[in-house]
């Protein structure tokens, strides 16, 4: 009996690491990631194929976007959902950020505006309405931490009209100096970082026991251990962040072979791809009755780039752009995400989610897109 009981801890720790190769071999999106080196090597071997690189980096960012979102949940199972919805948040933002300096770089500011823009309005409508539909069709009904909404709704809404104030500024009678704007959006810039750090102080310090979940996760079997979990993220940060570089570069060449507008590609295109890895977490974290983590990463994420993302490309233009960028964005830009934060701040007041609310979502995005696939919008002057 002794022997026995000395075997007993020793097949849990042998299949630590067996039970990560388990999952991995059960998800079949997982194959995709042999594209990872082969957009690399093509790359390098043929930078010109533009549209095919373009392509390629898509179905690269899957995978990794399968990967990240396990072990997210792996660490937000030790962490909290408040945790583990922000570090997926900012994960995932490194790629909205990875593509937005390169356009920065390159001196495409309606394509980095338009991906700015269509984040924002994509975490707040497609991604929290597809986590309402998944959790939905599988869950009557689900229950979240409604403070916690509303909390990220109001930053999102503080920083949406923090870019609705330089914007309507043009539109006066009388338009003021051309370094108005970059002098208005550089200090709007700063204080919309400080308001988003003093957010992250009272949210996760101060006042955390607000934002604890309120929902009932279903139970898993087994979780990756948290030395694994960090590991996969640091691994698979980078490769997002490669792929996403050669997304960049081929993505302008390959929009106009494909018929696409640059506000299209950056509104739609660069913000779906962009935020693949988040919306896997949150739409399996839905299908997990883990509704607090979906609303966590949505609305946070695109908190997180309305008051962080945006303003440090602010502050990053003046030493990486050809001239710095304001936070001036055209009016349709502008309207659609006043429209989307209003969306979400009336689908997360009751702290309830069900399927309807996600299509009611989706309906409001789809129509975004079909307008601005038909009618893009003109660059501002």
């Amino acid at each position: 009996m002794s022997n026995l009981e000395g075997r007993r801890p020793v097949a849990p720790q042998r299949s630590a690491l067996a039970r990560v190769t388990s999952e991995v071999r059960q998800a079949p999106l997982l194959a995709l990631i042999v594209f990872v080196p082969v957009v690399v090597l093509l790359e390098r071997v043929s930078p010109d194929a533009h549209t095919l690189l373009f392509l390629l980096s898509v179905v690269a960012i899957v995978p990794l976007a399968a990967l990240l979102s396990r072990a997210t949940e792996a660490v937000a199972t030790r962490t909290g959902d408040a945790v583990g919805g922000l570090l997926n948040a900012t994960l995932g933002n490194l790629t909205e950020l990875v593509i937005s300096l390169a356009a920065l770089q390159a001196g495409q500011y309606l394509l980095v505006k338009a991906s700015l823009a269509g984040a924002i309005v994509t975490n707040t409508l497609f991604m929290l309405g597809g986590a309402f539909l998944f959790g939905g069709l599988k869950h009557h009904v689900q229950e979240f931490n409604r403070v916690n909404a509303r909390f990220q709704a109001c930053l999102l809404f503080l920083a949406t009209i923090a870019i609705l104030v330089p914007s309507l500024i043009s539109e006066v009678d009388q338009a003021p100096a051309a370094g108005f704007s970059q002098q208005l959006s550089l200090g709007l810039a700063i204080l919309l970082i400080a308001v988003y750090a003093l957010g992250m102080l009272f949210s996760l310090k101060t006042h955390k026991e607000l934002f604890v979940s309120v929902g009932h996760a279903d139970a898993h079997e087994s979780s990756w251990p948290l030395s694994v979990s960090v590991a996969v993220l640091i691994v698979v940060t980078l490769l997002v962040a490669l792929v996403s570089e050669i997304f960049v570069g081929s993505v302008q060449v390959a929009a106009e072979h494909l018929g696409m507008t640059p506000a299209f590609v950056g509104f739609i295109v660069v913000a779906l791809v962009g935020g693949a890895a988040e919306m896997t977490t949150a739409f399996s974290a839905a299908r997990g009755n883990r509704l607090d983590l979906s609303v966590g990463i949505a609305l946070g994420s695109a908190a997180q780039i309305a008051l962080f993302v945006a303003p440090i490309l602010v502050l990053v233009s003046y030493f990486v752009g050809p001239q710095p960028m304001s936070l001036q964005f055209w009016p349709g830009a502008v309207t659609m995400m006043l429209v989307a934060t209003m969306a979400a701040t009336l689908l997360s007041n009751g702290g309830r989610g069900a399927w309807y609310m996600g299509v009611m979502a989706l309906a409001v995005y789809a129509i975004f897109g079909l307008t601005l696939f038909l009618l893009p919008p003109a660059a501002p002057t």
